[in-house]
This record gives structure tokens, C-alpha cells and sequence, in this order.
């Protein structure tokens, strides 16, 4: 199987309360398109003019009753996912949902590092790549707010080939770490402040017009989390939750 791209990202996951009020939310807020959620389904495929970006599914009983909120999870793509589950564990990662076969998609697990983060690990059946993440649309950061983050870039570093590339000095909130693959920046880690509760994933969405694309948000039921704001390299970011309480980011760049 061909596998290049590996160890980017290249789908986005959405577990939720409710799919189709959900796929009715994102749609609105960034024009993109679905498929699948009909005829008892329960899962919806998203779609930006690159191709298939993702899905929304029900968040299983089992989270629920554990007190795991909507959330959505970043898969990156690897070329043997049985492999690197083994590896993580080795590592002091968990492996919350073991390596399964997804018909006409492919092999995926679910993990999480040595600190609690959760990201899913892809072997696509095709060879699937990560999209053009300047576009409108895209998924365009990824931030991780982990308990202690030099633990959880060697974590990855092992595991996807990360590397660091450059570091943000934040001053009393610590550095910012920027890591990529390839040469492409993909994304950056922190310490978390006391006040978040667990390591976590955060993703960032490209928007032509962040003001616009907030005003659609809020409009449909999101809640500001933080911003927005000015984030070093002239772009302009704002969390949000989405009306089932998933945390997702938009992110307009001034500069490409």
C-alpha cells in the first residue's frame, strides 16, 4: 500500500450527541458538505472542495457514562497501525480502541500518549493525503495542551517522526513548541495551564474571514472560549464550542 504523507494528518473525527444537529452546524459555519447520515446511519462523511476531511459520529455510551464530552479526534496517517498501537503501549501510551478494519477505508486505533491525549492512528486503503491547508475550510493547526510537553514531543517524535522545528517563548505561560513532518509545519504543544483539566487536542480550522465565520458560529448556538486574538505570525485565531460542546478553533491567516 502507498503511504506517503505518513505522519500527517489527514482525518478529523468528530464524536457527538447528536450527528445530524452537528453536520447542520458545520455545515452552515464553513460551507462544507456531508454524506451518509441517512436511512438509520449513523455516521456523516464531511467534504471541502479537496475531497472527503472527516466525519461525525455518536459519541459511544461507554464515553458518555465516563463523562467524555463531544469532542473531535485527529487521525494521522501511518503504514502499519497494529505496529505503532504496539509501540505506543511500549511507550506508556494507551490504546483505548485496538486496530480495527473499516471497509473501504482502512485500518484505525485509537490511543492515547503517555499523558492522556487521544489521537487515532490511520492506515488508509487508498492513498489518502493530507489536503492543501491554506484553503478555506481545512483543518490548518493542530495544538496540543498537555501536561507536560517535552514528554509529550518525544512521545510523538518517536512514534510519528516529528520534529521540533522552532519554539515560541509565551513568557509566564512557558514555550510554545512548533512541531512538523517533512519540512511542514503541522501544529504546536504546550504545558497546559493548572485550570484545564486533562491533555488535549485542539483543532484549527482556515477561514477567509474569521469575524464572519464567528458571527455564523455564534449565531447556530457556539460558545467563545477564548479570543479572538493576534497570534505571532500575523494570523488571528478563536475557540469555540460547538452546541453539543466540542472545542474546535478557527484561523485566519494574513500571511500564507
Amino acid at each position: 500500500m502507498a503511504n506517503t504523507d505518513a505522519g500527517n494528518f489527514i482525518w478529523y473525527d468528530l464524536l457527538t450527541s447528536d450527528p445530524g444537529a452537528a453536520v447542520a452546524f458545520y455545515e452552515h459555519v464553513f460551507d462544507w458538505t456531508s454524506s451518509g447520515l441517512g436511512d438509520g446511519a449513523d455516521y456523516a462523511m464531511f467534504s471541502t472542495a479537496q475531497g472527503m476531511l472527516g466525519g461525525a459520529g455518536k459519541l459511544p455510551e461507554p464515553m458518555k457514562r465516563q463523562g467524555v464530552p463531544a469532542h473531535w479526534q485527529g487521525a494521522v496517517k501511518v503504514a502499519d497501525v497494529d505496529a505503532k498501537a504496539a509501540q505506543a503501549e511500549k511507550m506508556g501510551g494507551r490504546v483505548y480502541f485496538p486496530p480495527t478494519d473499516y471497509p473501504e477505508a482502512g485500518r484505525i486505533a485509537v490511543i492515547a500518549d503517555p499523558l492522556g491525549a487521544v489521537i487515532k492512528l490511520f492506515a488508509p486503503l487508498q492513498n489518502k493525503g493530507a489536503h492543501d491547508a491554506n484553503q478555506p475550510g481545512e483543518f490548518a493547526w493542530r495544538e496540543l495542551l498537555s501536561q507536560e510537553h517535552e514528554t509529550a514531543l518525544a512521545f510523538y517524535s518517536q512514534l510519528f517522526g516529528w520534529k521540533r522545528m522552532r519554539d515560541h517563548d509565551m513568557g509566564a505561560m512557558g514555550k510554545y513548541v512548533i512541531f512538523g513532518s517533512g519540512g511542514v509545519e503541522l501544529g504546536g504543544m504546550f504545558t497546559k495551564p493548572k485550570e484545564v483539566p486533562m491533555s488535549a487536542w485542539i483543532y484549527y480550522v482556515n477561514v477567509a474571514d474569521l469575524n464572519a465565520t464567528l458571527s455564523r458560529a455564534k449565531a447556530k448556538g457556539a460558545t467563545v472560549v477564548a479570543g479572538p486574538m493576534d497570534v505571532p505570525g500575523g494570523s488571528r485565531i478563536v475557540q469555540l464550542t460547538d452546541p453539543q460542546g466540542a472545542i474546535f478553533a478557527l484561523l485566519e491567516r494574513t500571511t500564507p
